[in-house]
């Protein structure tokens, strides 16, 4: 008599929350996320779903529709053990590509296409450490007026010039943002690929503030220079956060098979 329990089924995703996880973590890093611009288009899944860490797949709003991000700000003060942030090399502007995932426990997350960061040093630690696809780039982040400019213009390792310029006009406050903006920013781990297996990162901060945002300009190529098809038309969603202090946990790899180290 056979006494193989039945695989397992598909474990449904968890709910959206704007609050971040209750569960203590120890400081593996802390930063800060400032002046974030968010753009969102909606994209395929089918042109997302090969580009996603094994064991994950592409994170739908209605079931149907996935978004690739792109999302400008200024990182400040990096630290590690919860040891005080870092001034100059913890300290520059960031601009990432990024989409949405889900993995086989249930947990969703963003997957990094694309970061491109001003301080070559992070740049090489967080390539070696972590295995994230950060960039050196030519970067700024500057205000005139109620105006916000970011732009972005990439040196190393490519492809050289991919770049991006952003503009946007930062509005009212958002009481109650909808299920949709909820869903492109309350994202409280990153999913990536390290060492063969599929590794989460989980990350807490303060509710978002959010704000309506005005886009003047939006002139980028960083999103096909990921691997997507270059975005159509305006972006569905436009956001502006002044920002938040973030603390990632240690990671958590996932086995062959589904089953957390």
């Amino acid at each position: 008599m056979s006494t193989a329990r039945p695989a397992p089924g598909p474990v449904s995703p968890e709910p959206v929350s704007p609050h971040p996880p209750a569960a203590p973590m120890p400081p593996l890093l802390t930063q800060s996320w400032l002046d974030l611009a968010f753009l969102h288009w909606a994209v395929d899944p089918a042109d997302v779903a090969p580009l996603l860490p094994s064991g994950t797949v592409p994170d739908t709003f209605d079931g149907a529709t996935t978004y690739v991000g792109l999302v400008a700000f200024r990182m400040y003060r990096v630290g590690v053990l919860g040891l005080p942030g870092i001034p100059y090399l913890g300290t520059f502007p960031e601009t990432n590509v990024r989409l949405y995932s889900v993995d086989e426990h249930g947990r969703r997350a963003v997957v990094f296409r694309s970061l491109d960061a001003s301080r070559l040093i992070p740049v090489l630690v967080a390539r070696a450490a972590v295995r994230l696809p950060y960039l050196w780039s030519r970067m700024g982040i500057e205000r005139s007026g109620d105006i916000v400019t970011y732009t972005s213009r990439r040196r190393w390792p490519g492809p050289r010039g991919a770049g991006s310029r952003i503009v946007l006009r930062p509005g009212d406050a958002i009481d109650g943002p909808t299920p949709l903006e909820h869903f492109l920013t309350a994202r409280w781990a990153l999913h990536t690929s390290f060492f063969g297996r599929t590794a989460y990162l989980p990350n807490v901060h303060p509710r978002w503030p959010l704000h309506r945002a005005e886009l003047l300009e939006c002139d980028e190529d960083l999103i096909a220079a990921g691997g997507l098809p270059a975005p159509v038309g305006e972006p569905v969603s436009v956001l502006y956060s002044p920002g938040v202090p973030v603390r990632f946990g240690p990671q958590r790899r996932t086995r062959p098979g589904g089953s957390r180290a």
